[in-house]
């Protein structure tokens, strides 16, 4: 690849999964806009959070990456974003007290408003329109005016990113955060719940703990009452990317100073496509989804591509199988990447590749399965001397019916109760909470002998 770069460079290739705007015009005017408004994170918090992960990569901490499927515009309110820092905070902090190592919180929010999609449209009743793909882009509606993509949503959607950043802000640094007072984190509908209460017995252990430890001492530990909470998306729209793309001063380089975290899709990942080259570019650490189509040859030049000087932190990678294929494809990845000296976090993301279509049409999950490729890849990485740093899930605080199975039993026929999603089915709070506990599980018995 040529080495010029810069953050408009990947207008010269070919870029998939994107829009056509009826007018251009009118899409020049947003992306102005929005290139004229202050970033939604900065770069020092991208260079901590590229430390943390580092430290992932080695083994010495473990990510936690869970949100939605895709957020909606509409449904930026303070309860969603409590719901969803609740359930990311049970789960950090049952992982924590397990492995006996920091938690990195990394939410799917504050901007996971474009999805990737298998058609270019959506046809009912004999009508085709514009597929939709995401709150940033068009309207889930089925009409002509809301599929019609609008310059428009790519300003709503950034003016709702900076209200959910904002209450995440407050939130990590305020009382909500304190583990003095964890009930702060409970959700109302499912405190009788067998996870509520596993959970609930963790807490008063860890309460113990802390009160007698403030009695020894003396005085109270400030570390426990603020946590760091940090964002990712998919960066799949790249005019809204390059428009919240910067320098900084007393730093080189670019950042995306529009999410800490982005990320690469299985289907934009191509190594002479436009995505690829804008993430090059950039100074954030990036991830990048691979699976069952990803031959060792791609994965040791996409690598080379991204991140030519090794550095640790950068470079993520998100494997997503399914529980049927993740025994035969992963291990040659592994081991190629191994053989190359490149320094990666190897991140689980078990939801993607099990997905099924139940018999009334509901895109769904087996519990069964996303447990499957989950401890599958843990297996898998401890044969190889290899670390699962990490897990990538799409999870909802909400109390949904979207994936069958879990403690509660869920069946295909309960799938219509609470079915929200607009595009992938996610896990619910007690089916995130079981998924918690399997990986302390894990992350206990792989705890190195003291």
């Amino acid at each position: 690849m040529n080495n010029s770069w810069s953050p408009s460079s990947w207008q010269s290739r070919t870029a998939l999964q994107m829009p056509v705007y009826p007018d251009q015009a009118v899409l020049e005017n947003a992306l102005q806009r929005l290139a004229g408004l202050p970033p939604l994170v900065t770069s020092w918090e991208i260079e901590t959070l590229r430390e943390r992960l580092a430290d992932a990569a080695a083994g010495r901490a473990f990510l936690l990456q869970g949100g939605d499927c895709t957020e909606s515009i509409d449904d930026c309110s303070t309860d969603g974003v409590v719901r969803q820092m609740k359930v990311l905070m049970q789960m950090s902090l049952v992982l924590m007290q397990a492995s006996l190592k920091k938690v990195i919180r990394v939410g799917r929010i504050a901007g996971q408003y474009a999805k990737p999609r298998s058609s270019d449209t959506e046809t009912r009743n004999g009508v085709s329109l514009p597929v939709y793909r995401g709150d940033i882009i068009n309207r889930s509606s089925f009409t002509s005016e809301d599929r019609q993509p609008n310059p428009e949503l790519l300003l709503r959607g950034y003016e709702r990113a900076a209200l959910t950043l904002n209450f995440i802000r407050a939130l990590s640094v305020g009382g909500f955060a304190d583990l003095h007072h964890p009930e702060n984190w409970d959700l109302d509908f499912c405190k009788d719940t067998a996870m509520a209460r596993q959970y609930h017995q963790l807490v008063e252990s860890i309460a113990e703990s802390l009160r007698f430890m403030e009695t020894v001492t003396g005085k109270a530990l400030s570390e426990t009452r603020s946590v760091e909470v940090y964002t990712s998306h998919e960066g799949l729209h790249l005019p809204y990317e390059q428009a919240q793309t910067r320098q900084v001063p007393r730093r080189d380089g670019w950042y995306n100073l529009s999410t800490h975290l982005p990320w690469i899709g299985y289907r934009t990942a191509q190594l002479d496509g436009a995505h690829i080259e804008y993430f090059r570019g950039i100074e954030n650490p990036i991830g990048c989804k691979i699976g069952a189509d990803t031959k060792p040859e791609y994965l040791i030049r996409l690598l080379e591509i991204l991140n030519p000087q090794r550095i640790p932190g950068r470079m993520m990678l998100i494997h997503r199988f399914g529980h049927q294929k993740i025994a035969d494809y992963l291990p040659p990845l592994i081991r190629v990447v191994q053989g190359n000296g490149h320094p990666v976090l190897w991140c689980a993301d078990p939801m993607h590749g099990n997905t099924v279509s139940s018999p009334a049409g509901y895109k769904t999950r087996r519990f069964e399965d996303i447990v499957s490729e989950l401890l599958q890849a843990f297996d898998i990485h401890q044969q190889l001397d290899s670390n699962l740093g990490g897990v990538h899930l799409e999870l909802t605080g909400d109390n949904v019916t979207e994936c069958t199975g879990g403690a509660r039993g869920l069946l295909e026929q309960d799938l219509h109760r609470a079915y929200k999603s607009l595009v992938d089915p996610r896990l619910n709070y007690e089916q995130a909470m079981e998924i918690a506990f399997l990986i302390a599980q894990r992350l206990k018995q792989n705890r190195p002998a003291n």
